[in-house]
């Protein structure tokens, strides 16, 4: 998922206008609109089968590990998180997909430890902001392989720089892979949401995002209506164009409620996330996309101190046309958490988080990503037994 925070199965009919359906060969029903999908996910089958609220590992288990590594997306199923965001996609140079949570990646490697790659520092506009480091499309697969990750903010996870230079980094085609295997290992399905990270300005670079996703999610047979992979996006038009690639559950992200989604700003389109998330902007998005993943801000408003202010209808809005909610992101950390949940004034030590899952919970959110799925897990188990 985006730092917006502060991320082919050919067949007829793929996905019908709002309301409509066609039926299949033993009454299976084919081409969904995203509300009937949203509603069939609410009530059972696909995403309906997973437990609620859906506890979503946030780049894997990211309060723990270093973000989108196998060692993060691992812990993440160890300590039992119902979906894994394995997978905020970039592509290389060569046209793969990598998992890095930007296309910038000085951040999250040790690449500025690999003097052969100095020269390829630069400074990029990336979504209209000025952005200096090394990127992904300016590397092949090969040389990206001899890199490894490290924490991204270490100043709040000072642990998890334990694990720096141990995981390379992954591709989605591996990801998928180890989907499989893991699902095989565990004996129970494991669901992964990945992202297509900045849409618009790597179509403009002749890498799209969408085709390259469906291609592989096609070859792996992953590309169906029911299957695990939720595919998200902070940018409306990818949904859509995945909407006409592939079956697979779709979620559009939203950012503050007065940003523009980075497509909507190309085109010249003026709405902000604020249009979006009205009951018309929400029927919209029901017409191409099943859920909504909006930033926690949306859902409960805050005070000028950072406190939790009031409840929206945001939830019961988007419930009303058949959106699930999955908003972002819940971390344990005192600077992430809502002030009057936060203890002490320590930047990296742990705050009241099991308080403010209960009051997101009681929103009526139907899932929530976050760093730490063990916290979110028992969270959970507080409000569903409480």
């Amino acid at each position: 998922m985006g730092t917006q925070e502060n991320d082919q199965a050919g067949a007829t009919g793929r996905r019908a206008l709002l309301g409509a359906a066609v039926l299949g060969a033993g009454g299976a029903v084919l081409g969904l609109s995203g509300t009937a999908r949203a509603a069939e996910a609410r009530h059972g089958g696909g995403l309906g089968s997973l437990p609620k609220p859906t506890i979503i590992g946030h780049r894997g288990t990211a309060g723990y590990r270093p973000e989108h590594t196998f060692g993060s997306y691992d812990l993440a199923l160890d300590m039992g998180a119902d979906i894994v965001e394995a997978g905020d996609l970039c592509p290389t140079k060569d046209g793969h997909l990598v998992c890095r949570h930007e296309p910038e990646i000085g951040g999250t490697t040790d690449v500025a430890d690999h003097p052969e790659f100095a020269g390829r520092r630069t400074t990029k506009v990336l979504d209209g902001v000025s952005t200096t480091g090394w990127f992904t499309e300016d590397f092949t697969l090969a040389e990206l392989k001899t890199l490894r990750a490290i924490e991204r903010i270490p100043a709040n996870r000072p642990h998890n720089t334990l694990y720096n230079g141990r995981w390379e980094i992954p591709t989605f085609e591996e990801v998928l892979r180890w989907q499989d295997e893991q699902t095989r290992r565990r004996g129970k399905q494991v669901w992964i949401y990945p992202e297509t990270k900045h849409p618009t300005y790597f179509r403009k670079l002749g890498l799209g995002l969408e085709e390259r996703v469906a291609k592989l999610l096609h070859k792996h047979g992953k590309d169906r209506r029911n299957s695990p992979v939720v595919l998200q996006s902070f940018e409306p038009t990818s949904i859509q164009r995945l909407n006409k690639l592939v079956d697979n559950p779709l979620v559009v992200l939203l950012s503050g409620a007065t940003t523009r989604p980075w497509d909507f700003v190309e085109s010249g389109d003026p709405r902000t996330v604020a249009d979006l998330i009205t009951p018309k902007g929400l029927r919209e998005i029901a017409g191409y996309a099943q859920g909504i993943g909006p930033t926690l801000d949306l859902v409960i408003t805050k005070k000028a101190d950072g406190s939790l202010d009031k409840e929206t209808t945001l939830v019961s809005d988007a419930h009303k046309v058949g959106l699930i909610l999955h908003p972002y992101t819940m971390r344990n950390e005192n600077p992430f958490l809502p002030a009057e949940y936060r203890r002490g004034t320590d930047a990296d030590a742990y705050g009241d988080a099991f308080g403010a899952f209960q009051r997101y919970f009681a929103t009526g959110i139907d899932g929530v990503f976050t760093d730490n799925a063990d916290t979110g897990l028992l969270a959970r188990a507080d409000f569903v037994n409480g």
